[in-house]
């Protein structure tokens, strides 16, 4: 959206109004309009119908997406979709529909205005708003806001495994822990990939409970064990590599340390620790870690990294960071060995 030929004021209004955008994404998100055109393109009058909308307001946000290549306007009241606009269907790989509804969720938002708070205090608006050390501990309370936050990140989540199993070569490793796996779709992934490897995939009772049916979909379920756990106590021991992906980055440092150290006693000699993780780049360039820093900061003392900070962050748990492999995600594969 932004052009960097346009004038500085010009450039600063677009950033000030980006909110506009995000709003105008989440209602066509909730009113599920990208599904309704997947078929073809529709008059807003039919779709302001089926929705149960304002025909004359939901245009408006339509035309305002079409300009900015959401949607299409075929002809004049008739909406299209995008390649962009796809993206939101429920049903489309790497769908970010449920992103878009996390997005406008009133703890998301209610967090989102107290930035400024939270740099003037530098307490997370978790802590501030509702009294809680992270944004999980909402989640227990808040049946709703957790389902959508978990198909959120389950969608994201999709895309950074599917990038990140096919920028690693997991070649040697005979037992893999997923170390905070949820369902186990970034496992099975990798271990469809190998039918020689074989899996234990460790989180939470509650989160894996339901693991076992998502795995034997994918065919793995013989070669893989499910364990429930702590791993702020301990992980499961004896394994040739650990992977965790998208979960340092929920902490910090003293958490992580807790963590990557718990990992440390638990691995092989000989083993690999594997991070799934954004890497802040130096300088001014685009980094969409960046931005996520942000959320992070906000919503309970998590942070992104950059590759420096990822490389004291581990020598203090025991590891040596030995590369950083880049994905056609945002995020990378850090690779560390026992030091």
């Amino acid at each position: 959206m932004l052009d960097p030929s346009m004038p500085p004021p010009a450039r600063l209004f677009q950033m000030i109004n980006a909110s506009f955008i995000t709003q105008s994404v989440v209602t066509v998100a909730k009113l599920g309009i990208a599904d309704r055109l997947k078929d073809g393109p529709l008059p807003v009058e039919a779709l302001a119908e089926s929705t149960g909308a304002h025909a004359p307001s939901l245009y408006r946000v339509l035309r305002a997406l079409a300009s900015l290549g959401v949607f299409s306007e075929t002809e004049q009241g008739s909406f299209g979709l995008t390649p962009v606009g796809d993206c939101l269907r429920s049903d489309a790989p790497g769908s970010l529909r449920a992103y878009a509804l996390m997005t406008g969720d009133a703890w998301c938002q209610h967090c989102v205005i107290d930035l400024s708070r939270c740099v003037e205090t530098g307490t997370p608006a978790t802590t501030r708003l509702y009294g809680l050390d992270n944004i999980f501990q909402h989640f227990d309370a808040e049946p709703a806001a957790a389902a959508n936050f978990n198909e959120a990140m389950s969608s994201f989540a999709r895309q950074i495994h599917s990038a990140a199993v096919a920028a690693y070569d997991f070649s040697g490793v005979r037992r893999l822990v997923d170390v905070g796996g949820g369902h186990g779709a970034l496992l099975a992934s990798i271990l469809s990939r190998h039918p020689e490897m074989r899996g234990v995939l460790f989180d939470l009772p509650r989160v894996v409970r339901d693991a076992l049916a998502g795995l034997e979909r994918a065919g793995v379920a013989e070669r893989c064990e499910v364990a429930g756990g702590d791993f702020f106590r301990a992980v499961p021991e004896g394994a040739d590599a650990y992977i965790l992906s998208a979960i340092v980055h929920d902490w910090s440092d003293d958490d992580a340390l807790v963590l990557l150290r718990n990992v440390r006693r638990a691995i092989a000699d000989d083993g690999r620790l594997l991070l799934v993780e954004s890497v802040i780049m130096p300088g001014d360039a685009p980094d969409f870690g960046k931005l996520l820093d942000l959320a992070m900061m906000l919503v309970g003392g998590g942070r992104e990294r950059t590759e420096a900070e990822f490389r004291a962050l581990l020598a203090a748990a025991g590891f040596r960071l030995t590369r950083v492999l880049p994905t056609a995600s945002a995020n990378a594969v850090i690779e560390a060995l026992p030091a």
